[in-house]
């Protein structure tokens, strides 16, 4: 990461907060204005923290005890008062963008050490890495997902199934929400997406990333022909590839497009593997997914990858066949 892109960043996360705290601080003028039992009782809560502060410095156990009772007292009583009048806890809290740094970039950790947010890091792989790949989820998502592009017609000369093309991205779909919401369980397999170009792997995929997104998580975007040449040009050190290196094995979700694409020779073969097996290690009590996308059945994949990589595949990876026409054709021509 260049020191330019993070001050950028920085820069646009001091506005942010800047902006947060004004229109909060103008927000709470205009509630304690139009509630001023409610101010009455907020200030009497910060001056109780404050002899409760100066009692426990003077050692006053007794006071201290006192005082923290009738700090709870004013607390319920404020709590009651803010129910009564249906008025959320957090409406007396500002509106930051991300509610785990305050819009800061960086976070404590329980060591006392403190490192980027989370919102922080996306923002960095949607800058140098995803650019425009996962870019589109305001449309690409599940609220737009239309089973009607696919036939329910049965056809099982032409698709080797017993199911209808519908069907199946049905059942795949309910087996992408499945991973979502079980996504911090170290017991839910990985996704391998397999089928022809136009199928709606990359629609799905991008589906899925926003709903990780919205869990706070990072998503990181790598094609594999560009992710197994930078590897093996990092392994013979002909690119400073570290931080990126980095970055695939520990991101929450990996997301590799167009497996099978790429030139193989046995490093980026090698590469490949100690990438899909890091990442399932679970490790420093951390969950980490992927999902890999390919145009190649899974034939193709075993002669290819060999039996190592096969059987991750196999054990660890919900493999979802997607067959029937290409839908792009369809949308196209419904524009």
């Amino acid at each position: 990461m260049s020191d330019s892109t993070l001050n950028i960043l920085l820069k646009e996360y001091e506005k942010k907060k800047t902006v947060a705290d004004m229109n909060f601080e103008k927000a709470k003028e205009d509630f304690y204005a139009s509630n001023p039992e409610i101010a009455e009782l907020n200030e009497k809560l910060n001056s109780t923290a404050l002899a409760i502060s100066k009692a426990i410095l003077n050692n006053e156990q007794e006071l201290v005890d006192k005082l923290k009772k009738d700090f709870n007292e004013l607390k319920n009583k404020k709590e009651k008062l803010l129910k009564s009048k249906k008025i959320p806890k957090d409406a007396m809290e500002p509106a930051y963008e991300c509610n785990i740094c305050h819009d800061t970039g960086f976070v404590t950790l329980d060591n006392q050490k403190t490192e980027l947010c989370n919102c922080m890091k996306q923002k960095i792989f949607d800058i140098q890495f995803n650019k425009s790949n996962i870019g589109n989820l305001e449309k690409e998502n599940f609220d737009n997902f239309n089973l009607d592009l696919y036939s329910d017609k049965i056809d099982k000369e032409k698709y080797n199934a017993s199911i209808s093309p519908r069907q199946n991205i049905l059942n795949i779909k309910n087996i992408a929400l499945n991973f979502v919401e079980n996504f911090d369980n170290p017991e839910e397999k990985n996704l391998l997406f397999s089928g022809s170009t136009g199928l709606g792997k990359t629609f799905l995929s991008n589906c899925i990333a926003k709903e990780i997104l919205l869990k706070k998580k990072t998503v990181l975007y790598q094609t594999a022909p560009i992710m197994l040449d930078n590897l093996a040009d990092f392994r013979f050190g002909k690119s400073d590839f570290k931080e990126v290196y980095d970055n695939i094995i520990n991101v929450d979700l990996l997301i590799i497009d167009d497996l099978g694409t790429e030139s193989l020779n046995s490093i980026k073969i090698a590469e490949l593997f100690n990438i899909i097996n890091a990442r399932l290690l679970y490790n420093n009590n951390k969950v980490k997914k992927t999902i890999i996308s390919t145009n190649m059945n899974m034939n193709y994949l075993f002669d290819t990858y060999g039996e190592r990589i096969f059987s991750r595949f196999v054990g660890y990876y919900n493999v979802c066949r997607f067959f029937g026409e290409d839908i792009r054709m369809k949308t196209v021509s419904k524009k």
